[in-house]
């Protein structure tokens, strides 16, 4: 009996030499529509799938395929005498190959781009794969055409991994139109009724956060290359050993926080996740040197993100500063990757656009998951209510924009102490918050004179503004809250600080 091959794709990408194989394979060729005047137009002999339904395309389209000489002859179970029966009696002739590939909604939604009698093909040959193989990427065309003039036939493993392939692409279609729906009255719900999220692995990874833990990366499916959403998709690696699940991690956070600064040049070091030094400056060497001095030792082996195109003069600090395993930049002035990979050729290298904006976070968790709106910080500085006797200059109102920022990206309890845009003291995951004021004030050294001191959450008491005057700062930035407001209000007043209420916390966990 000769087998038969039904071939229906929007992307025509390698479907002539598919088909042209099967051929010489002596396969016999359904087809209809571009696909079929594509195959013809090549001199393959195709038969049209409406003279072998006997139904003409209906509903502009919209209705071809769906049909029980199609469908039936995709979904009999050969092993089944009574389904060998029912197509004897009804004429139906076995499909034994389903090539489909569907309308790119993901790129181009819209109702006419919902496809129906793609997805129902896919998940019929899908279904009965253990008769039928059915190929969804035109990259499994030619793995599927060797093995059948190798073997004649495709592998029960090789339909299996097929039939996976089929079943994750219609899950990732019906996900896109699900978000588009969601999409179409306006913003998208951060909170929607139900949440719709097909990954496909992009980047396997050297490991996870530790050696024994395989890791790799996931992008939403469907979206690869310049349509990729992801700016991870659009980074290019130019040098240094493969990424790490944790470089990943920590250049993320840098590449966020270095890009939520503003418009100056800036320069964020992050270990571990959080941020170890961070400044702007007038040039992007001065904020480079600033930020590596904010705390030097641990800067070592960091992920460095800096916010301008690296010319030489900066390529020159990071020669004479401690070692980053990562720098990461919108570009690179000619000549300074190959200064960068002579000092140390493991070191990554990343150029990467803008960071993309989520319209939500979602967070894994034992027994389930969390979501919530991204935080979007900073928030409205300039509806931030000053509380105190004491006016901020200029000078330090900037400066508490610019802890505030730096704090977002902070763990909780977390407190920045900055001055001139430089974050000379971090702290980050302490208990109490007098803690983490004194660790902050211990990591500047004295550099916070006539500085700011940013708090994530509130002080509950005034021993914490009693600690950050210590170290010298003249101004407080803090959401404000605590049932003691007053007394920390008072304790600001005599101590001769300002200070900012910004009306929201930060926390970071």
């Amino acid at each position: 009996m000769r087998r038969r091959a039904l071939l229906s794709v929007y992307d025509k990408s390698g479907v002539v030499e598919l088909a042209a194989g099967l051929s010489e394979l002596g396969w016999d060729l359904l087809s209809s529509g571009g696909t079929a005047r594509v195959l013809e137009g090549a001199g393959l002999e195709v038969t049209d799938v409406a003279d072998h339904t006997g139904s003409p395309p209906m509903l502009g389209h919209r209705v071809v395929t769906l049909h029980p000489r199609i469908h039936g002859g995709v979904l009999a179970d050969r092993s089944d005498p009574a389904h060998v029966a029912e197509l004897e009696e009804h004429r139906i002739d076995p499909i034994d190959l389903v090539v489909v590939n569907l309308y790119p909604f993901a790129t181009a939604p819209g109702i006419e781009m919902i496809d129906i009698g793609g997805p129902a093909l896919v998940r019929a040959a899908a279904k009965n794969h253990a008769h039928v193989g059915v190929v969804v990427d035109p990259g499994d065309y030619r793995r599927v055409l060797e093995e059948l003039r190798s073997t004649g036939e495709l592998s029960l493993a090789t339909r299996r991994n097929l039939a996976r392939s089929a079943f994750a692409r219609t899950a990732a279609y019906d996900s896109a139109i699900v978000a588009w729906l969601d999409d179409s009255e306006g913003a998208p719900p951060v909170l929607p009724p139900t949440l719709h999220i097909t990954l496909e692995r992009a980047d396997p990874l050297r490991y996870g956060e530790n050696p024994h833990q395989p890791a790799a990366r996931y992008r939403r499916a469907g979206r690869k290359g310049e349509d990729a959403p992801e700016w991870w998709d659009r980074t290019i690696q130019h040098g240094g050993v493969p990424l790490s699940y944790l470089n990943l991690l920590d250049a993320g956070a840098a590449w966020a926080l270095v890009n939520d600064l503003g418009r100056r040049p800036a320069v964020a070091v992050i270990k571990h996740a959080g941020p170890c030094g961070v400044a702007e400056g007038v040039g992007l060497p001065d904020a480079y040197g600033r930020a590596i001095e904010c705390d030097r030792r641990a800067s070592f082996g960091g992920v460095v993100a800096l916010n301008r195109v690296v010319d030489t003069d900066t390529v020159t600090c990071l020669e004479q500063s401690p070692q980053a395993d990562v720098v990461i930049a919108p570009g690179f002035d000619d000549g300074v990757i190959d200064r960068i990979r002579a000092r140390r050729a493991g070191t990554r290298i990343l150029e990467a656009p803008l960071p993309d904006s989520p319209s939500r976070t979602v967070r894994q968790i034992d027994g389930g998951w969390l979501v919530q709106a991204p935080p979007g910080f900073p928030t409205r500085p300039r509806e931030w209510n000053v509380v105190t006797g004491r006016k901020p200059t200029p000078g330090e109102r900037a400066d508490a924009v610019f802890a505030w920022t730096v704090c977002a990206y902070v763990s909780s309890n977390a407190v920045v102490m900055a001055k001139d845009r430089t974050a000379w003291g971090i702290a980050g995951g302490h208990k109490d918050r007098v803690g983490a004021v004194d660790m902050a004030s211990a990591k500047a050294g004295g550099r916070v004179v006539g500085g700011v001191c940013a708090s994530d959450g509130f002080f509950p008491f005034p021993d914490g503004v009693e600690a950050a005057a210590a170290a010298g700062v003249t101004t407080v930035v803090q959401p404000g809250g605590s049932v003691n407001d007053r007394a920390v209000i008072e304790a600001a007043d005599a101590l001769g600080l300002s200070m900012l209420f910004t009306g929201e916390r930060q926390f970071r966990h």
